[in-house]
């Protein structure tokens, strides 16, 4: 859904002289959209105007569509990975990066019913899933990827890998264990099952 109304044609869109875009205003906003996701409420801008306080033109000054809007509020509580080492044991290096620890999983301030809300989503919203995968996962695939492109400049990892299907295959298994068997990654179960699909992964990429 687009905020804002098209310009007629070869009209020049220009700021008017009023109050610049308040940046402060980006937590009210973003707080009001978590706010009805988690209540399992439509996210539409009537409802993100009555709750953030704000008006409808300071969002649609913000935001170019409700699909963005919705993408960076599920995007709240997630970060960047930092860069991987280059060096050193690879394998150990992307086991603890992608599996991370069991306590991991509850510090990365980023709840399971968050986590699940998130799905639900992007999984009914074919344009919301691209949005958010645009902007804002995408991202966080790239230390792992420099880390895979890295180990086959080593000589570690074969000459023909598909960078991105191994990320996929990784991930896809962690996302199997939550979606699909509904366990939480920190079972021991879990944890077991992901490590024996990351070495079945890790015994294909080797060269």
């Amino acid at each position: 859904m687009t905020l804002t109304a098209p310009a007629p044609a070869g009209a020049t869109v220009r700021r008017g002289p009023g109050r610049p875009r308040d940046s402060d205003m980006d937590p009210q906003i973003i707080s009001a959209v978590l706010g009805l996701i988690d209540a399992e409420e439509d996210v539409t801008v009537s409802r993100v105007v009555e709750r953030s306080g704000v008006s409808r033109a300071a969002l649609y000054r913000r935001w170019p569509s409700l699909t963005t809007l919705i993408a960076a509020a599920l995007d709240v509580g997630r970060t960047v990975p930092p860069e991987l080492p280059l060096e050193g044991d690879l394998r150990e290096t992307l086991f603890s990066s992608l599996l991370g620890s069991p306590a991991s999983v509850d510090a990365s301030g980023y709840s399971e019913a968050r986590f699940r809300q998130r799905i639900r989503l992007v999984m009914a919203d074919r344009a919301l899933q691209r949005a958010y995968w645009e902007s804002h996962v995408s991202r966080r695939r790239g230390p792992v990827e420099r880390a895979l492109r890295a180990g086959i400049e080593r000589g570690i990892l074969r000459q023909d890998l598909d960078v991105e299907a191994a990320f996929d295959a990784i991930a896809g298994a962690a996302y199997y264990q939550s979606i699909v068997r509904g366990e939480p990654l920190e079972s021991p179960d879990a944890r077991r099952r992901l490590a024996a699909a990351f070495e079945i992964t890790w015994r294909g990429m080797v060269a």
